[in-house]
This record gives C-alpha cells, structure tokens and sequence, in this order.
C-alpha cells in the first residue's frame, strides 16, 4: 500500500496562489491513479482535480478550471497542486488520494489510499 502525507497549505488572500503538495511513500507511485479532494465544515467532501498515472490525462471540477492545475512527478513521488486566483469559496481542507484502478474517477468512495489533508483558508 501506499502512504501519503500533504503540505503547502495556509492562509492566503482572495486572488493569491498556493501550491500544495502530496508525498507518498510504500509501493510504487506510477501505479496509483490520483486525486485532489476538499472538504469544507459541514460539507461534504468534493472532487477537486484527478491526474492518471503517467501525467497525460487530467480531470477538473468545473469550480476549479482555469484556476487549477493538477501535476505529478513519479521520479520524486510527488503530486501536486497549483492553485490560482484563489477565492474565498476555495477555502476546506484539502486531501490527496490514490487509487489503483486506472481512470481518474470523482467520487472519494473509489480511492483506496487517503492523507490527512491540509487546511487552505482564502480571506476575503
């Protein structure tokens, strides 16, 4: 199995840019389809972005396109995040997933594999 641990949130203003990131550790990363997802107080967690294992098909909410971008590096195990012109609305904490099916998928019921999140909080 595979291990994930998320960094590189914060609070930033309305407009402003962060980059998170996603480290795993275990098994074999190139093997793990990936995802982004966001959970804000009592919502429900939500699809943000999904990326398949070699980095050539991507997935976006609408919410987040334009503004988002999704990208790993299987040499360093890492995937990350860019997110730009941040909004208040983006504000949750942010979780990285892996599952091992191919195809990207939306819903947080299909990956296996969680970290723990990281709280990104965008002042208005």
């Amino acid at each position: 199995q595979v291990q994930l641990v998320e960094s590189g949130g914060g609070l930033v203003q309305a407009g402003g840019s962060l980059r998170l990131s996603c480290a795993a550790s275990g098994r074999t990363f190139s093997i793990y389809t990936m995802g982004w997802f966001r959970q804000a107080p009592g919502k429900e967690r939500e699809f943000v972005a999904g990326i398949s294992r070699s980095g050539g098909l991507t997935d976006y909410a609408d919410s987040v396109k334009g503004r988002f971008t999704i990208s790993r590096d299987n040499a360093k195990n890492t995937m990350y995040l860019q997110m730009n012109s941040l909004k208040p609305e983006d504000t949750a904490v942010y979780y990285c997933a892996a599952r091992e099916v191919y195809y990207v998928s939306t819903s947080p019921r299909e990956y296996d594999y969680w970290g723990q999140g990281t709280q990104v909080t965008v002042s208005s």
